[in-house]
Order: C-alpha cells, then structure tokens, then sequence
C-alpha cells in the first residue's frame, strides 16, 4: 500500500485546480516510510483523496503529481500511455522528422513533471531533475524508444537542481547507440550541428525555434543585426539566412560561438563576425562609440532561477533592455526574451518599457512571442509558460 501524504488544512487549493506541485510547507502528516522517488497518496487534511505523486523527501518540491485519478496504478503501462501521447503531439504538429530537432516531453506540459525529452535526428536526450523522473527514467526512456524508432538515448542530468532532490548528477549513454560528437539538425530550412553531450541544456535551444523564424521575418535586406547572448548562432542564422546584411554575434562562451562558426559555414552564410566577452560590457562598448543596429536581438540566460534572485534578476533584465533600445538606430526593432518562469508576462513588459525610458527611448509592442508548440504548457500550471518575448519598434 503506497505512503499517505496529508496536507496541511487550507493547502488543497491548487491540487484542486490540477497545479501538480506540492512544496515541503503544505506536507502536513506523513503516513508511512516512503523512500525518495516512490509514489505517494496525497489527501486533503480530511482523508479526501486529491493525487498520486512522486516523493522528494529532501527537495523543497516535496512532491510532483503524476495524476490526479484515484483509479490510476503508476506503472509502466500509465507511462506508455503519457509517451504515446507526447509523441503523437509532435507528430501532428510535423515537428518529428527524422533529420530535424524537437522536444518529445516537457515535463508538466506533459503530466510528467521533473523529466524533459529532446529528439535530434535519430536520437533522445534525456533529463531528470526530480526523484520520480530518476525513479522512472530507465522505463521512460525504453518507452521513447520503442515510439520514435530512435537510436539511442543519452543522458543529460548533469543538472544542479538534483542536488536539492539529494541526488548526484548522471550523464552519459543510457540506452542503445551513443550519439556522435556532434549531430546534424535542420530547422526551418537551417543547418545546425548540435553538441548533445556538453552543449548547455540538451544542447540546443528548441523552445526558441517557431521564434528563430518570426523573428528572421522581421529582418529586411541589408539589415545590420546584433544577436546578444547568441550562443551556437541560432538567431544569427535564421536572420542572414532571411536576408540580413550583416550580424554580430556576442557571447561568453568562445566554445559555443566556435560552434556557431562552424554552423554559418554548413548554411554558406557570409557577413557575420563572433565576438567572445561579457554582453553586458560589450553593449556599454557600443554604446560609447554609437554603434548603431536595425534589429538587437536579446536572448540572455535565465537571469530568474527562485524568489531570492527575483530583484536581481528584474534589475539585470532592464539593464540590458536599456542597453540594447541604446544601440538601435532610430525605427529599429528589439527581440528581447525572458525564459524565467517566475517572470510573469506584464512584470516583462514593465520591465522592458522602464529600459526603454531609461535609454530615453521610446517604443512599440508590434509582435508577442512564446514558447514553441512542442514545449506545451499545463493549463494548471501557469509556471510552466516560462518563455516570453517582444517585438518592440523604436
């Protein structure tokens, strides 16, 4: 019989509302001795019951709902049935082809929080954050397997949030083929070569790809682009691809632009150059010696990782929207994204319009953008709508 998890009076709220995280603050009584990663019965402070989770006895996140069906058993038979579906998704949405690139699980987006899936051209990369998704994951990943036709599945749970489950960091091949140091994906007509084994997350950002497109649609010929936070040269891609006349590409990682290097010369790209260095610094640079741009495209890292680094985080993100409105030439565009889940829409738009004054500028919402079809959101969990950008006209 699983372990009784009851919650403390008044917490049941947002489980009613299918939210499928419980932190350690509602956990009101424990009934059994549930190891890490088994699951667990959760039940109002009254006995009614309200979901069937996973348990992270040591993580604030001190359990993840796998469902919300009395009647449900957590086995693998109700994994197979959460897979077929997530598969089916990217296979409607024509994102799963054989030499292109797309994420097959996005954890709550897919009633499987905790454990994220890409596809790239043959083969899945997988990552567990949580005590359930490490519990499942052998199971989840045979499942994917036996869905796609895939090669192999590697690992990529080199994360630091598993320490705070108490679990040790794992990558590495998990099941069949090992991929090659480098695999090849086509993405909107684009070429990228694609690190799965060291790149940052699984290696390439997918959530940005219906975004890469919008935003190349913007661009006009002859247009001069600086691509800030340009990591393996996505956006700078998609812009010269579409016609651009020039792109700068600027990040801190020399490894990464080395590799976007090699993916302008796989498209036969011309009239972009890769500088290496701190965005922030580069930015002052240009700024001083009024260098000026038709499109500033900002894509940083998540500035927002809890709500100890939110006031942080708000100031670094309207810094360098103050930064980047700095170097656009007069009717020019920005791109700027957050991929902060805690950064709510309106709080990012405040934000923008508050750098915006700051570089004495003033401008226009014209484009909204959100995260690709294929990393769905949780209509019960408004978090897991992390990525947000705008268009914005000076």
């Amino acid at each position: 019989m699983n372990a009784v998890i009851k919650l403390v009076p008044g917490r049941e709220k947002s489980l009613k509302r299918h939210h499928q995280w419980i932190f350690s603050g509602a956990i009101g009584q424990v009934e059994g001795d549930p190891a890490p990663g088994e699951t667990v019965r959760i039940e109002s402070a009254k006995g009614e019951f309200l979901a069937q989770a996973a348990w992270s006895p040591r993580s604030q996140l001190a359990a993840r709902v796998w469902s919300f069906e009395e009647s449900d058993t957590i086995d693998r038979t109700f994994f197979a049935r959460a897979v077929e579906r997530a598969v089916a998704m990217r296979r409607d949405l024509g994102f799963l082809n054989p030499d292109g690139g797309c994420r097959l699980i996005a954890a709550e987006g897919d009633d499987l929080p905790g454990f994220t899936a890409d596809y790239y051209a043959g083969f899945i990369v997988i990552q567990a954050a949580s005590c359930g998704a490490e519990h499942f994951k052998r199971d989840l990943a045979e499942l994917l397997m036996e869905a796609t036709g895939a090669k192999g599945v590697f690992e990529r749970s080199d994360l630091s949030v598993r320490a705070r489950e108490g679990l040790p960091e794992a990558a590495g091949a998990l099941i069949g083929d090992a991929p090659p140091e480098l695999l090849e994906i086509t993405e909107n007509g684009v070429k990228f070569l694609v690190d799965v084994r060291h790149g940052h997350k699984t290696g390439f950002y997918l959530d940005q790809r219906e975004n890469r497109k919008l935003v190349a649609e913007l661009v006009k010929p002859g247009f001069e682009v600086l691509n800030c936070f340009a990591y393996t040269g996505g956006f700078g891609a998609a812009v010269l691809k579409h016609g651009a006349g020039s792109v700068v590409n600027v990040d801190s990682s020399a490894p990464a632009l080395n590799l976007a290097e090699r993916n302008f010369k796989l498209n036969g790209l011309a009239g972009y150059t890769n500088t290496a260095g701190d965005v922030f610094e580069l930015l002052r640079s240009f700024a001083q010696e009024k260098r000026f741009f038709d499109l500033v495209i900002l894509d940083p890292p998540k500035f927002i990782d809890g709500k100890n680094s939110l006031t942080r985080g708000c100031r670094a993100y309207q810094d360098i929207a103050r930064l980047g409105f700095s170097v656009l030439k007069p009717g020019g565009i920005l791109a700027t994204f957050s991929c902060s889940g805690l950064m709510t829409p309106d709080l990012f738009q405040k934000i923008t319009a508050d750098g915006c004054l700051d570089a004495k500028r003033s401008g226009r919402i014209f484009r909204k953008f959100t995260q690709s079809p294929d990393h769905p959101v949780a209509l019960g969990v408004p978090e897991s709508a992390y990525l947000k950008g705008l268009a914005v006209k000076a």
